[in-house]
């Protein structure tokens, strides 16, 4: 049933990861991590992509990182991606690695969205990007983000608005903001950069 599952969602959240990533320039070599890989369709859409870069998937399941690997396959065996087990509470990596951090449909389930955010931030490269990607959000008039709204605070996990988004980004010390909405769909895409160093963020928001 775990396979199957993470089977439905390389399908089902293909369309929104296409939608997310080409809100972002991502460059042909550049260092990239996947927070929530599940079963590894966006890294290999990210490997893909990053033609000499590297990729990296990270997921708190077992099963997932099973999965992700044998999605993978093709890419570990050349040395192009590596996939872990682990939380984004508690990133094995050390500060400032990657150029690009992404994350289809897993923040509602960080256990705590605010330091989670910021342990990201660490293992970003100074201009570096975070992007988050979701098929729901709190104020969406889709019948999915409805639905979300009523049920996700019961199972635990976070929903947020547009502003809330923002607000996420900034309070972490992320420059640039952006977030992108998809209204019809319900779908929105959060980006943010890790300011350079020597420079202050500049946390003034910017919607597309």
């Amino acid at each position: 049933m775990g396979r199957f599952t993470l089977w439905r969602m390389n399908w089902s959240h293909s369309r929104l990861t296409d939608w997310g990533l080409a809100k972002i320039s991502i460059e042909p070599h550049g260092t990239i991590l996947d927070v929530g890989c599940g079963g590894g369709r966006t890294v290999s859409k990210l490997a893909a992509i990053a033609t000499q870069g590297q990729v990296c998937g990270i997921d708190y399941s077992d099963e997932s990182v099973a999965v992700s690997q044998k999605t993978n396959a093709r890419w570990i065996d050349v040395g192009r991606v590596e996939i872990r087990q682990g939380s984004v509470s508690q990133l094995p990596f050390p500060d400032d690695v990657f150029d690009l951090v992404t994350a289809v449909e897993t923040h509602y389930f960080w256990p705590d969205l605010a330091a989670d955010t910021r342990e990201v931030f660490r293992v970003l490269k100074p201009g570096g990007a975070l992007i988050l990607i979701a098929e729901a959000y709190k104020g969406a008039k889709t019948a999915a983000a409805k639905l979300a709204e009523k049920y996700f605070p019961v199972a635990g996990m976070t929903l947020l608005s547009v502003d809330e988004h923002r607000e996420l980004f900034t309070t972490a010390g992320y420059s640039d903001v952006r977030v992108v909405e998809e209204p019809g769909k319900g779908w929105i895409c959060s980006i943010g950069r890790k300011p350079p160093k020597d420079s202050a963020p500049d946390n003034t928001p910017e919607k597309v």
